[in-house]
């Protein structure tokens, strides 16, 4: 196997999405660690989800072949070139997927690797296969999936399903709307070539706008939740309320914004800094005053 084909097989794990959700899962594991951390734990939790996520990944890239034919930023899959086949694609997914499954069952416990199918299947089926061809709500569909790694990090440590892992999940699953809100505003054209009825198309822009300014308002809030229930100190409240009000009023600018487009974009790259911000604050919250 050459080396462009080693590069194929690793983009069809969509390394963006896998990378970003298994920091979110190392970010909920080391909040509910709060400072006493199981390194050998983590490592079974991080490569279960590294797997896991990649081989959903996979499999996504195998079943939206038909549309990724039409988007520009998807034209050029590996699943759409054909440099890897239909086949092989299909056997490399499930490979990754049993891997994913067995690491977390080996090192991690019942409700962690329940949350991380249920996950995957949300991802793959309701919301790959289901929703986002068919409704304007597979955003919200896939915001539940996207929302499960870091509930998965959570729960291999707690082991139980309490208040830090319901926060948890909320934080990650407001923050999803207005992150892809934004994407499907400045490629409402790709999204409407391809079939997929995204909130822009089928609601309009304006529409659009308003739910990303509510989503992320709704975000802050639930962020902040997280101290108030005592599992972060008062140094995460006031870092995650500032960022957060900050985004809040970018969300507002796009009311009267000019160009749409432009404005989505700088919604897009800024709740890039916020999730990273929230993954570091997360891990550190729990041990800063």
């Amino acid at each position: 196997m050459n080396a462009k084909t080693l590069l194929a097989y690793y983009r069809l794990t969509k390394p963006g999405v896998m990378y970003g959700n298994v920091l979110t899962a190392v970010a909920g594991f080391l909040l509910s660690s709060a400072g006493d951390v199981d390194i050998r734990l983590l490592f079974g939790m991080t490569l279960g989800m590294v797997f896991l996520v990649s081989g959903a990944c996979a499999l996504n890239n195998y079943l939206d072949r038909d549309i990724d034919t039409k988007m520009e930023r998807t034209k050029n899959r590996p699943s759409v070139t054909g440099v890897i086949s239909a086949k092989n694609i299909l056997i490399y997914a499930i490979l990754l997927s049993l891997l994913g499954v067995l690491f977390l069952y080996i090192f991690t416990n019942f409700l962690a690797l329940s949350i991380g199918i249920i996950g995957y299947v949300t991802y793959v089926w309701l919301y790959g296969a289901w929703t986002k061809r068919t409704s304007v709500h597979g955003t919200a569909m896939g915001s539940i999936s996207g929302a499960m790694p870091i509930a998965a990090g959570y729960a291999a440590v707690s082991g139980s399903l309490d208040a830090g892992l319901i926060i948890v999940f909320a934080i990650l699953y407001l923050w999803q709307f207005p992150e892809f809100f934004s994407i499907a505003i400045y490629r409402r054209k790709e999204y409407k070539a391809a079939g997929i009825p995204v909130m822009p198309v089928a609601k309009g822009v304006d529409v659009t706008i308003a739910r990303i300014f509510i989503y992320t308002a709704l975000y802050v809030v639930a962020t902040i939740l997280l101290t108030i229930f005592g599992y972060t100190g008062w140094t995460y409240f006031i870092i995650m309320l500032g960022a957060g009000l900050y985004w809040v009023k970018i969300a507002y600018q796009g009311f009267g914004a000019e160009d749409k487009d432009v404005w989505a974009k700088e919604m897009f790259r800024f709740s890039m800094v916020m999730i990273l911000l929230l993954c570091l604050m997360l891990s550190i919250g729990p041990v800063l005053p």
